[in-house]
């Protein structure tokens, strides 16, 4: 291909390379440091989420360069900001393939990891998502694919559980943003919820970034659902909140995993109040000591919380590839995924015991439903 000959004019715009540790060869050249690349959306509507990829990553590589490296190398961190494009996504894993980094961790949303993936299974680079949750991710046969999430099938099985049975609903509206991950988790919760004999009364898309969801939410209105099901991301999730309470909506209104942040509140003010979100346990409901310990030193360093679980899910990749350079004694992104596919077995993650399966795919099921408080915090909703 041709971008493997040359790099396109402008690779490098919105691509920030940012070293822990200053320059050198990667580790598979013989030089004295090992590269690793950090993909998300550092800027743009979802840069909560990117910069919380790069302090979990940059903070856990300098704890390990402190104490002398990997394998007697510096962790040397190369970021690349993507913008949430998948446009962008593909610059930035070109850039990676030239950077010659062992691994990339990301992207943040289906759509991105999507574009980055071909070519970074091509490069012969191993890549971990930790939020990238589409099913077919790991349907195209690429063996240095993983993620330290779990897929849109097994949150729509719980979300129409969730539905059907704690809530005891029958009539259900659906809206995503025709993105890979919202379109392919509204569809597996539409295909459940008729399993479970509920009524869809409405499925359909918003734009992205778009300002007035009126039009929509005056059809979903007319309908009176018992539930709304918002599948996008938590940039739209808040302000159609704050809409639908404007128009006097009274469905009880739900999200997916996307709108786990404080980033949704914001947006939705005081209508964030009372929404559930379909969700991976959240950072401070994690048991683990692993996760207190990162969620402690996370807050030492930045002087906040992790701003979502996908930070902590982010830093389960970075160990995961460390596990594996350890284990394995190589840098070789082969024999780190062949360590992953065969050997690794209830890892201790920040977000519990990580195994995987042929497909790169995490194995378990760890969904959970939170419901925003008053004070906009998000609290397990069988707390209430």
């Amino acid at each position: 291909m041709l971008w493997r000959r040359f790099l396109v004019a402008g690779v490098l715009v919105g691509v920030l390379l940012v070293s822990i540790t200053g320059c050198g060869q990667t580790a598979n050249n013989g030089g004295n440091t090992i590269k690793i690349g950090v993909e998300g959306p550092i800027s743009g509507n979802w840069a909560l989420e990117g910069n919380g990829f790069v302090n979990a990553v940059s903070m856990l590589a300098a704890q390990i360069n402190a104490k002398g490296g990997l394998l007697g190398k510096q962790i040397q961190i190369v970021q690349g900001d993507d913008q949430g494009d998948p446009k962008q996504a593909a610059l930035v894993a070109q850039n990676m393939v030239s950077s010659h980094v062992v691994a990339v961790l990301g992207s943040y949303d289906s759509s991105d990891t999507e574009a980055a993936s071909g070519i970074y299974n091509e490069a012969g680079i191993l890549q971990i998502t930790p939020s990238s949750t589409a099913v077919g991710l790991t349907q195209k046969g690429y063996k240095l694919f993983f993620r330290t999430c779990f897929l849109d099938n097994s949150q729509g099985a719980f979300a129409a559980d969730f539905i059907t049975k704690t809530l005891g609903k029958k009539t259900v509206a659906i809206i995503h943003d025709n993105t890979t991950y919202a379109k392919g988790l509204a569809d597996w919760t539409q295909k459940d919820l008729a399993a479970a004999g509920a009524q869809v009364v409405f499925f359909g898309p918003i734009t992205p970034g778009q300002q007035d969801f009126t039009a929509v939410l005056t059809k979903i209105k007319n309908l009176n659902p018992d539930v709304i099901y918002f599948t996008g991301y938590f940039s739209d999730g808040g302000l159609l909140t704050r809409q639908a309470r404007d128009l006097g909506i009274k469905s009880v209104i739900m999200a997916g995993d996307s709108n786990n942040n404080a980033g949704f509140v914001k947006g939705a003010g005081s209508a964030a109040t009372g929404v559930i979100v379909t969700s991976l346990p959240l950072p401070n409901d994690l048991p683990y000591p692993e996760a207190k310990q990162f969620i402690a030193d996370y807050k030492a360093k930045y002087n906040a919380d992790p701003p979502s679980i996908w930070t902590l899910a982010e830093a389960d990749a970075f160990r995961l590839v460390v596990e594996a350079i350890t284990k394995t004694n190589s840098t070789d992104p082969h024999k780190l995924a062949d360590y992953l596919h065969n050997q690794l077995k209830d890892f201790p993650g920040i977000t519990g015991p990580i195994n995987y399966d042929q497909k790169g795919d995490r194995v378990g099921l760890g969904y959970a439903a939170y419901v925003v408080n008053a004070n906009g915090q998000f609290v397990l909703y069988n707390k209430q």
